[in-house]
């Protein structure tokens, strides 16, 4: 029905512009002849044309609307083109001059094609360059000739920055409240409509809250993506070409910026642009026009687990709990909820193994941002690779049952509502390099099925004021969606005992320090700072660490355990002595190296890996951390 009314509209907005050309060709053919007035050839659709359309839109004047007519006759009808060209005075078609429809068309006036004046202020007709503006042949806009002939599609030129979005089914519910809440404020109000900011860390709900509101109001919903790198060339054709396309369409714009800033330029360029506009922002930004705040951020775990209900439908009783785990656990929009859940139904199978599914794609969703951020490390160490004394062990262990229980002491317990400081599970790990502090936290990662960064301080601290603060709260932002184990190496480059304030630098290098313990306190995953001297930290500082892990330098038998864990169990070892390798005093990441090396000279040499071999990697290791070993500590090697 729908199609059939609008082939109708299409038909009877045809048959006026015909109409009108013919009036058009009378008139040019005999100015002195009477002629049928426009507005008599456009009454005979029998419905809004959409040269009427534009006329409203564009408050045109009588005579401006016949230009636009004139100019988009010549390029529709041959006959007509032709018939200009005869009054101009040449032998061929012709578009018409502004001097021809001053002499022709009813009521002109001089004005009508002054700079700031509709036609050429919205690029509605274009004058060719020429020495005079009378004598120049004008040009309809292509969008507006398309548009004049019934087609109303977005402008070309929006096309590469613009994307359409329209609402999704299975919304979050309290979007529909908030919805229905902005578009009576914005009936309700006797002024232009004032900017809509959506502030806050769900970006694909403000997505779907604009289309949402646009929605309710009749309007298409066009994004620019800022946050993909999306800026328009020319800002003031951009702005010119969309307040077009708001009232033609009609459209509304959000402008997404996810975590990033708004640019000045665009922002200066938005506060002059009228009409539906929406602005995806991490935090609510200054404007010189009108503007509204609302706060969007990421369901709570609550709307989480409906969310995940709704997505995965006859599948989700299979899982039982652990829906609620992971809606404890991982942070996602409703968006990428309804991902998962359609990739997890094309892989149901039994419930074990839907469990582990559903875990697996949560995780790899929430790497999407965190993966450009720090880098990843593959957790492949088990308890049984971790070689440190029992009181340490027993710490660590700590820290994965507090890490499992932690929403049901926070949550359901209450503990949350005390206080938002100290929800984070933050530990301290002390050390020499190779005692196994990076192994450790790969140990905690795999017994938690959660993904593992590594942070390299000493890289993200900047020497501009601001800049380490930005950094890391790229870091913490995106982790928060799956409470991933952050392990911050080199903490001394940024946690290092305070020095005195004597200058802005180092009064902000202090509150960037504050910053990042806040955010640990509060991050609800497990954050984990390394470094190689427990001294060199302020102790004030560690006092506001929950965990505190020493990894002290292997002993005799500690080190006798970790050669005997060296080597896998296809390996091929022949006369290796656990108890003799462990005279060197060596530390667990380097006896990792040495078992490495020496199977690589003996898969060189095709034979089993001997004491001749470790002897030889010994050395080579040796060496690299400038340290000989001493004849002691490779007695009966051989």
């Amino acid at each position: 029905m729908q199609a059939a009314c609008a082939n109708d509209w299409l038909d009877a907005n045809q048959r006026a512009l015909l109409a009108a050309f013919a009036a058009l060709h009378a008139r040019l053919a005999d100015e002195r002849a009477a002629h049928t007035p426009l507005e008599d050839a456009l009454a005979d659709a029998n419905s809004a044309t959409a040269i009427g359309r534009l006329a409203e839109a564009f408050a045109l004047t009588p005579f401006e609307r016949e230009l636009i007519l004139l100019c988009a006759g010549t390029e529709m009808d041959a006959a007509l083109a032709e018939a200009c060209g005869a009054a101009l005075g040449v032998a061929r078609a012709a578009n018409p001059t502004f001097g021809l429809a001053l002499a022709v068309l009813d009521a002109p006036h001089w004005s009508a094609l002054t700079p700031s004046a509709t036609l050429r202020r919205w690029r509605l007709v274009d004058v060719e360059p020429g020495p005079m503006l009378a004598t120049s042949p004008l040009h309809i806009d292509e969008r507006i000739l398309h548009f004049v002939a019934g087609l109303n599609e977005l402008d070309r030129r929006l096309e590469p920055l613009l994307r359409r979005c329209t609402a999704v089914q299975g919304s979050i519910q309290s979007h529909a409240g908030e919805a229905e809440a902005i578009v009576r404020e914005l009936l309700a109000a006797d002024r232009p409509a004032p900017l809509i900011q959506f502030a806050g860390d769900d970006t694909d709900g403000k997505e779907e809250l604009a289309a949402r509101v646009a929605n309710e109001l009749g309007l298409h919903l066009y994004v620019l993506d800022v946050s993909a790198g999306v800026m328009p060339p020319d800002l003031d054709l951009f702005q010119t070409l969309w307040l077009r396309e708001a009232a033609l369409l009609p459209a509304a714009l959000l402008v997404q910026c996810g975590d990033g800033t708004l640019p000045l330029p665009l922002r200066r360029c938005l506060e002059g642009l009228q009409g539906l506009l929406l602005l995806g922002v991490r935090d609510a930004v200054g404007l010189r026009c009108a503007s509204r705040v609302f706060d969007v951020h990421k369901p709570a775990p609550k709307e989480q687990l409906r969310l995940w209900k709704e997505a995965l439908g006859p599948v989700a009783p299979k899982l039982n709990g652990a829906l609620d785990r992971l809606a404890l656990q991982f942070r996602l929009s409703a968006d990428s909820i309804r991902r998962a859940g359609r990739e997890i139904t094309a892989r149901a199978a039994g419930a074990d193994e839907l469990e582990a599914v559903a875990w697996q794609a949560c995780r790899v969703l929430g790497r999407r941002r965190l993966d450009d951020l720090a880098q990843r490390i593959e957790a492949t160490a088990s308890w049984d690779d971790l070689v440190v004394p029992a009181t340490e062990a027993g710490t660590l262990r700590q820290i994965v049952a507090q890490a499992r229980q932690r929403m049901k002491v926070y949550d359901s317990w209450g503990f949350a509502a005390a206080s938002s400081r100290g929800l984070g599970i933050s530990a301290l790990f002390v050390g020499e390099s190779g005692t196994g502090k990076t192994l450790a936290a790969e140990v905690l990662a795999r017994e938690l099925a959660l993904d593992l960064y590594r942070i390299d301080l000493a890289s993200v601290v900047s020497k501009y004021i601001g800049e380490t603060e930005k950094n890391l709260r790229q870091v913490f932002d995106a982790a928060e969606d799956t409470g991933s184990v952050l392990l911050f190496d080199e903490a001394d480059a940024l946690f290092g005992k305070r020095s005195e304030v004597k200058d802005s630098h180092d009064r902000y290098a202090n509150i960037e320090v504050g910053y990042v313990l806040q955010r640990i306190e509060a991050y609800r995953g497990v954050a984990i700072l390394t470094t190689n001297l427990r001294t060199s930290l302020d102790r004030s500082f560690q006092r506001r660490l929950r965990f505190v892990v020493e990894f002290p330098f292997p002993d005799a038998a500690l080190r006798e355990a970790i050669w005997q864990r060296a080597f896998p169990k296809a390996a091929p070892v022949e006369g290796v002595d656990p108890r003799k390798l462990a005279q060197a005093h060596l530390a667990g990441g380097n006896i990792r190296n040495i078992a490495l090396n020496a199977a690589f000279l003996a898969a060189e040499q095709g034979g089993p890996v001997t004491m001749r071999h470790l002897l030889a990697a010994s050395h080579s290791e040796a060496r690299k951390i400038e340290r000989a070993l001493s004849d002691q500590e490779t007695r009966g090697w051989l």
